[in-house]
């Protein structure tokens, strides 16, 4: 019932910034999450946002480096990195959740996917 699309991601030097967003079809007022897959590996969290805004929680691998953030009247939510490292190369998923939530499987509806790419 929500679509969701990411963009923004794209071929970034390690040490440099990115800032993704997701656009969602109609207004939400969902928790949202960012998600990440590399290639041979499972699907990770990163980060998540209460449908206010008023509550952020990262996994350990962002933490400090990525923010997450949702301005509702635009109907969007970004994921703004800095600090880029090679490991942070993934696909990566916004998605609208159930709650607000670090697991994967609480989340409803999902976006297509950005590719970034972090060269060293």
């Amino acid at each position: 019932q929500v679509q969701l699309v990411e963009s923004g991601g794209g071929l970034v030097q390690a040490g440099g910034s990115l800032r993704l967003s997701c656009a969602a079809s109609g207004r939400t007022f969902y928790p949202m999450g960012w998600f990440r897959q590399a290639p041979g590996k499972e699907r990770e969290f990163v980060a998540a946002i209460s449908w206010s805004g008023g509550s952020t929680y990262y996994a350990d691998s962002g933490k400090g480096r990525f923010t997450i953030s949702r301005d509702n009247a635009k109907n969007t939510v970004y994921l703004q990195m800095n600090s880029l490292k090679p490991e942070d190369t993934a696909a990566y998923y916004c998605a609208a959740s159930r709650s607000f939530s670090t697991d994967l499987n609480e989340y409803h509806n999902w976006g297509q996917g950005t590719q970034v790419t972090v060269s060293s």
